[in-house]
């Protein structure tokens, strides 16, 4: 807006303190969980009231109720989202906004039940197993959960978890064990692509996309070569540029099932026009052309469409003095088609690195006199550092979902966040036998 008004170039500089306040950050939620079971373990009632703040000028709601509506099998499902209006700073989107924090209200619940059924937690989960989404009466498109749980507790050794709190120890440190599931929506916008030959075989594809480190550049030109037929050396990925044909935002873990297949069919299209001339660009002209709109096809009203994952945590907690240490975690998740292994274990990773931080160590404090966030600062706001993460272990399902993409991915953005907080504070109850529901978990509120 302001390099339009100068009509010049403009560069925006924001000091660290005004991240937090002017730019947003998660709601804070307050979620009543109330779980009903019989004594064989199969839930009859499940209920989650969330309240959550927003600005006086805007509403921005933490969708932490969605998750409690589709993850499990229950025949009485409730749920309302209510939202308190305050002087702060509109929240926002922030990674696996709702389903984070959902995940770990709704997860802890369900092992404070699997303890008081003396089942395991494992054990309850697949005896609640979803086979459709009971919510939206609706089949999934695919679902891998079954296969996440029982290829996670194998890596992860979980047959030899002895279910008593405080029953494991290293040495004076208390040991716990603690799992969650980890559920993100697998969403599709409108997108579009243009692919271009050059006489000298080279391919150039744009789309007006973003890469955040992800792996965009690397996964768009993957997907083109695969489209074309060719090596990735002949293609160059382009994006950033407003003048290249429009895309979705980078949320919502969408980019590959939206950009990638609108780069896919983009591809496809300047294939077919290849084949007519000969397999190269004709004679006098500058190049061969493609372009390709996609968006969400017919089978997103057919079919409900979710990542999942299993999430597993080791922690040890120094019994005099509460502090705790997560000394390695598992993560297998079922996320469609994985398009490169590289890229996305090192998603998954973050993701699970971020659960890490938000299970112990994010905190924003507010000042009630004047709503803003005082430790708007890295000295003060922690966040975990390469010495706080212990050893991560990533893993997934071999799986594709063409009803969500012709490249069958569905997005590993936000998936790796969901359940992993709650996979650590079920962790740190099984070590100590003190169940903290509030994060994060602090040694204060362990002694």
């Amino acid at each position: 807006m302001a390099a339009r008004h100068v009509k010049r170039p403009v560069k925006l500089v924001m000091r660290r303190p005004q991240m937090f306040g002017p730019v947003g950050c998660r709601s804070q939620t307050r979620q009543s969980i109330s779980v009903g079971a019989s004594n064989d373990g199969k839930l009859g009632a499940l209920t989650n009231e969330t309240l959550s703040h927003t600005s006086r000028m805007d509403e921005f709601t933490e969708t932490a109720t969605l998750p409690s509506r589709m993850l499990y099998s229950v025949p009485n499902n409730f749920t309302i989202q209510r939202l308190v209006r305050s002087d702060i700073g509109t929240p926002s989107y922030t990674r696996a906004p709702g389903e984070a924090p959902g995940t770990f209200a709704l997860e802890i619940a369900m092992d404070e039940m699997a303890y008081a059924l003396k089942m395991d937690p494992i054990e309850f989960r697949l005896k609640n197993y979803a086979e459709s989404d009971e919510d939206k009466g609706l089949p999934w498109s695919t679902k891998s959960l079954r296969e996440c749980y029982r290829m996670g507790a194998e890596r992860f050794g979980w047959a030899k978890r002895t279910p008593e709190p405080r029953s494991m120890r290293n040495g004076r440190m208390l040991v716990g064990w603690g799992m969650a599931s980890a559920v993100y929506p697998a969403r599709r916008s409108p997108a579009a692509a243009r692919a271009r030959m050059y006489p000298d075989g080279h391919v150039v594809v744009e789309a007006g996309s973003q890469d955040l480190g992800t792996g965009t550049y690397t996964i768009m030109t993957q997907i083109a070569a695969d489209g074309l037929d060719l090596p990735v050396s002949r293609v160059t990925f382009r994006l950033g540029d407003t003048r290249y044909p429009e895309t979705p935002v980078s949320g919502g873990s969408q980019t590959a099932a939206s950009t990638g297949t609108a780069v896919f069919e983009a591809a496809m299209a300047l294939r077919q026009k290849l084949a007519q001339t000969g397999g190269g660009v004709p004679a006098g002209q500058p190049y061969v052309e493609a372009e390709a709109k996609t968006g969400p096809n017919e089978d997103a009203k057919k079919f409900s469409s979710f990542s999942y994952g299993a999430q597993f945590a080791e922690v040890h907690v120094e019994p005099d003095l509460g502090q705790i240490r997560v000394a390695r975690m598992t993560g297998v998740f079922g996320a469609g088609t994985i398009l490169n292994a590289k890229t996305a274990r090192s998603q998954f990773m973050g993701g699970m690195v971020w659960g890490i931080s938000l299970a112990l160590y994010e905190h924003a404090a507010y000042d009630e006199r004047l709503g803003r966030i005082v430790n708007n600062n890295l000295a003060e706001y922690h966040v975990p550092t390469n010495a706080d993460v212990g050893v991560i272990d990533v893993g997934w399902v071999k799986e594709s979902d063409p009803h969500v993409s012709a490249v069958g991915a569905k997005g590993i953005g936000e998936i790796g966040i969901t359940g992993s907080a709650a996979a650590v504070a079920n962790a740190v109850f099984h070590a100590t036998g003190k169940r903290v529901r509030e994060a994060p978990i602090t040694p204060d509120k362990l002694l």
